[in-house]
């Protein structure tokens, strides 16, 4: 159904899309370092926040995408378009409560997700969530609007918007904490505007007459219920996945932040830096919702076992030379963010033993969006949870409090989890072929 330029034509651009999008809060991170430790770990407890948001918003926008594709693969155009409005309409319903959600819990919120930890660290972390928790319907909206163009096989969009984003947000860093001296405000305000202006130009460049999708009319958000239904049957299990995993990041975050600010520091710089090797995976994922979906969608479910295994055999390449540069890297990389020395030694220690591990990440991560996009979202969110707080939470807390490992036993922790999931999606991705289901 795709030919090689269709397929470069749509992953090019969605890899490069990753990296710019991370790349936003890759950005606030290295720039407030200068303003010193403590501006560091309160961005990254903020992040962690934001990060679980985003992924349910996420997880809407792939319900959606998921719906669209499979309507454009049975060429129901008029279906798919009814889809999309609802995508908008839930994913803006959905972040705008959630916004008013966090504006008003702030600082209690924060205190009773990581507890005691120092004032400033506190005082910078409820400075930072005010602002950018602002942003999350613009980046509900932008998820939403990059999914349909995905749907449709162009992600050059997405990438376009997701550079100016990332323009806006870089130079407003620079000017606000270098020039103007703003602190963790000055890297807050301009991802911010940098969300706001994204979300207002996708939306504007989705309008364009010879979209297959497009939003033509306003009466097109008013809800459908039959169409929720069928994106929430996919979304909500996602957003469950999706919420649940990054949740369990948190309370491990937290558990993170009882063994010091170094601790907090070394974990949220190795954080930082290890999302630029999932950022392969991630996109090659998010192509396998468009061609997994409109392959299922004709009824080809062995073209879509094809592309699924030429995806991960391309996402498995790409990551042996980047995480091999990572690996010899490392002293370079951690030596960006200005820690103490003991920050800086726990880091070294984090980034070398990801970088081995990722073998098992593509199976885990990248693999189960070919099972999503097949209708089998629910057996992957229940491997996902049952996995996170069994191995990965679990071990976390065996290794830290008990055998005294330190941030680097959470990571153990995580790996495990990860080699169950790898185990498990291999082995349900074997009867692929007879579980593939149409909407």
């Amino acid at each position: 159904m795709f030919t090689r330029d269709q397929l470069i034509k749509l992953l090019a651009p969605l890899i490069v899309e990753q990296i710019l999008t991370v790349l936003v809060g890759m950005a606030d991170v290295v720039m407030v370092a200068a303003v010193g430790e403590t501006a560091v770990s309160g961005v990254s407890l903020v992040d962690s926040i934001s990060i679980l948001i985003i992924q349910i918003m996420g997880a809407m926008a792939t319900g959606g995408a998921v719906v669209c594709s499979q309507y454009l693969g049975k060429r129901q155009v008029r279906d798919a378009g009814t889809a999309a409005g609802q995508l908008v309409f839930v994913t803006l319903a959905i972040s705008m409560a959630v916004t008013v959600a966090a504006l008003a819990g702030n600082r209690h919120l924060l205190a009773v997700i990581f507890g005691q930890v120092e004032q400033e660290v506190m005082d910078n972390a409820q400075t930072y969530f005010w602002i950018t928790a602002l942003s999350y319907p613009f980046i509900g909206l932008y998820n939403a609007c990059a999914a349909l163009f995905r749907s449709m096989g162009n992600s050059k969009v997405s990438m376009f918007t997701a550079l100016v984003m990332n323009g806006i947000n870089i130079t407003g860093n620079a000017i606000c904490v270098f020039g103007l001296k703003m602190g963790v405000a000055g890297v807050a305000y301009p991802t911010l505007i940098s969300r706001m202006t994204a979300a207002v130009l996708i939306l504007i460049l989705l309008q364009n007459r010879h979209n297959a999708l497009r939003i033509r009319k306003i009466r097109a958000l008013r809800p459908h219920p039959r169409m929720i239904r069928t994106i929430l049957s996919i979304g909500i299990l996602g957003g469950l996945e999706s919420g649940m995993f990054q949740f369990g990041k948190i309370f491990l975050q937290s558990l993170v932040s009882s063994l010091g600010t170094a601790s907090i520091a070394s974990y949220a710089v190795a954080c930082n830096l290890v999302t630029l090797l999932y950022l392969p995976g991630n996109a090659l994922g998010l192509g396998l919702i468009t061609i997994v979906g409109q392959c299922v969608g004709a009824g080809k479910p062995k073209e879509a076992m094809h592309y699924t295994r030429l995806l991960l055999g391309i996402n498995y390449l790409i990551l042996a030379v980047i995480s091999t540069a990572m690996f010899f890297g490392t002293d370079w990389l951690v030596s960006v963010y200005n820690l103490s020395s003991e920050a800086a030694a726990i880091s070294h220690v984090l980034l070398r033993a990801h970088c081995a591990a990722m073998i098992l990440w593509p199976a885990a991560f990248t693999l189960p969006n070919a099972l999503r996009a097949a209708m089998d979202a629910r057996f992957t969110m229940m491997v996902s949870v049952f996995s996170m707080w069994a191995f990965r939470i679990g071990f976390a807390y065996v290794f830290v409090n008990l055998f005294k490992l330190g941030v680097p036993g959470v990571w153990y922790g995580m790996f495990i989890d990860w080699a169950f999931r790898a185990a498990v999606f291999l082995a349900r991705f074997s009867g692929f072929e007879r579980r593939a289901v149409s909407v």
